[in-house]
């Protein structure tokens, strides 16, 4: 191999944050001082070095000096930390409405991966891959979302399956249940596209074309429009995601590890945000 020198664009109180957190997760394993191949720094750089750049993590950790299985170790690692600040669902409703924020938006996402062979029963009764996005015609999962007006996502939850609908994935990741309650208790509704039709009271959605030849009436044709552009901006939330840390384009992991790898990107974009607003 050929080592060269190469930059990353990455704030470098970015990787200060990471680090704290490393350092805080090996005191409470009570690693001893000088026992690992890299420093909190270093390993927290590597990992965002891939996170940014999508690259082989193999290529990523030698030009860091470790092994291809330290790698993947380290970066494991660092997701897992990094996840598990991501905030509560509740927690980041609260927080859009303590902003002052009028609505939040949800929307979900199916993050391409590599082909699963687990395999489930259909409504139908059928047998199909569990992983499989006939919408997308690709393997990967479902990520539900709460997104802020201006496009900033507040809150991710766990992959579910890729041949689920919105909807199911929305009702089994408690993001319904926690819309209603936001609606009521906080005045806060949630605006989301055609794929949540039929979420109940406080979610809003489009009105659906009628059959028949028939057209939708002015006054819902109006309100149609409203929403659509009063939900456009959030369109962008896992936009923002994807684009930035570019890991998230393609995941080559398990399937059932997409969650903790979008959570980690959102916690990465809080730090970052929060930094850029500081350093203002």
């Amino acid at each position: 191999m050929i080592a060269y020198p190469a930059m990353l664009d990455v704030p470098r109180e970015l990787v200060r944050e990471v680090a704290k957190l490393l350092r805080a997760q090996r005191r409470v394993l009570g690693t001893r001082k000088n026992s690992r191949a890299l420093t909190c720094w270093k390993q927290a750089l590597l990992v965002l070095a891939w996170f940014r750049n999508q690259g082989e993590i193999a290529l990523v950790g030698a030009g860091f000096g470790v092994s291809r299985a330290t790698s993947y170790r380290y970066r494991d690692e660092v997701i897992d930390v990094l996840a598990a600040q991501a905030p509560d669902l509740h927690e980041a409703l609260e927080q859009v409405a303590t902003e002052g924020w009028a609505y939040v938006i949800a929307d979900g996402k199916v993050f391409r991966s590599d082909r699963c062979a687990e395999t489930t029963q259909s409504a139908k009764g059928k047998m199909i891959n569990a992983w499989y996005s006939g919408k997308h015609h690709a393997p990967g999962a479902n990520v539900q979302g709460l997104i802020r007006p201006d496009g900033l996502p507040m809150w991710v939850s766990d992959e579910l399956p890729g041949h689920r609908h919105d909807l199911a994935c929305a009702r089994a990741a408690g993001l319904l249940g926690a819309a209603y309650w936001a609606a009521s208790q906080l005045d806060l509704p949630t605006l989301a596209d055609s794929g949540y039709d039929g979420a109940g009271q406080g979610v809003h959605t489009p009105i659906k074309q009628p059959g028949g030849g028939q057209v939708l009436g002015p006054d819902n044709q109006a309100y149609n429009s409203l929403l659509r552009s009063t939900r456009c901006l959030g369109e962008r939330g896992f936009a923002l995601l994807t684009g930035r840390w570019r890991a998230l384009r393609r995941i080559t992991a398990s399937p059932r590890r997409i969650g903790a790898y979008v959570k980690a990107a959102l916690v990465l974009t809080h730090i970052e945000q929060l930094q850029l607003r500081t350093s203002c």
